[in-house]
């Protein structure tokens, strides 16, 4: 990395999620808290579907995937802002932050691929449930998961390769508690308009396309179900109701921030933990968590641990 290229800039202070010093503590406690849930609960799905032969099938495989870059996803910057929530100032290194933003891109384009990849599983198996042994082989499922963490290589590779050599000498705080590509750019000393047009045709792209497919996919098995039997729909509706719920929380923000890359606002912060953390304790809450076959898969393995 060129030092010259970034003006002697070798850190980066971070405003945080609030200035309150009276509310330092409680987020302290409450997004440790948070982080905790997050990572036992998706690597706990992650023991059961790998420990149970019985969840050995493509959609559980998906799922533990999910849940493997969920907690990848709330790694990259949680821990620090629940160290930082005791600190001043919050201050991170220039190579750290462009790590942060290399690693947010890489997983949450990767999830992004992998919501998509988990619904076209869906679509095959109550469309096309005759031939879904053969369309969702190991092969095909591997090759989708392997096809995700490429795209979102990719995608923050081609995001980061033009801002890690802007020229940065001042001002140098980010108002976010992690640094999040649209914000730093913002503090370059240079014109900033192409690469924020690339911003735009990259992350808005990936992220409104994506969601687009997701809804499609989704309406196009309701439309399936529902000619099949009433019952079947109110089930397929309860459950495809509260995916999308969760889709929406983590594509909404994402949109928002990026589609709209030449002003930031306050609240894209507050968007931000919606992605960063309340996202990937809920997809296994949903997705996961919900269902019987999981429950009764976790309840063996708990019995096994127990006679151990």
């Amino acid at each position: 990395m060129d030092q010259g290229n970034r003006s002697g800039m070798t850190e980066f202070i971070l405003h945080g999620l609030s200035g309150s010093q009276e509310l330092q503590l409680f987020y302290f406690v409450f997004f440790m808290l948070f982080y905790f849930s997050i990572v036992l609960g998706n690597l706990l799905i992650v023991l059961t579907v790998i420990s149970e032969p019985a969840l050995h099938t493509p959609m559980y495989f998906l799922l533990s995937n999910l849940s493997f870059i969920d907690v990848c996803l709330s790694t990259f910057a949680t821990p620090k802002m629940i160290i930082d929530f005791l600190m001043e100032p919050k201050t991170i290194s220039f190579e750290g932050c462009m790590a942060q933003i290399f690693f947010l891109h890489v997983f949450a384009g990767g999830e992004m691929m992998l919501l998509v990849a988990m619904a076209y599983d869906r679509y095959v198996a109550i469309c096309r449930p005759l031939h879904y042994a053969s369309i969702m082989s190991l092969r095909k499922c591997t090759s989708l998961v392997v096809g995700s963490w490429l795209i979102g290589v990719f995608h923050s590779v081609s995001q980061l390769i033009f801002t890690v050599n802007l020229p940065f000498c001042g001002p140098n705080k980010v108002d976010s508690f992690f640094c999040d590509l649209p914000l730093v750019i913002k503090l370059a000393c240079t014109n900033t308009f192409t690469l924020e047009v690339l911003m735009l045709s990259d992350s808005g792209l990936i992220a409104m396309s994506s969601f687009v497919l997701l809804l499609i996919s989704y309406t196009v098995i309701l439309v399936t179900v529902r000619r099949r039997s009433s019952a079947g729909m109110a089930k397929a509706r309860a459950t495809l109701t509260a995916h999308i719920t969760v889709v929406t929380l983590f594509f909404a923000p994402c949109i928002f921030i990026y589609a709209w890359p030449f002003s930031s606002l306050p609240v894209d912060k507050v968007l931000s933990i919606f992605y960063t953390v309340f996202t990937p304790l809920l997809n296994p809450l949903i997705y996961t968590l919900r269902n019987k076959e999981v429950i009764s898969a976790m309840q063996k393995l708990r019995s096994r641990q127990v006679c151990f």
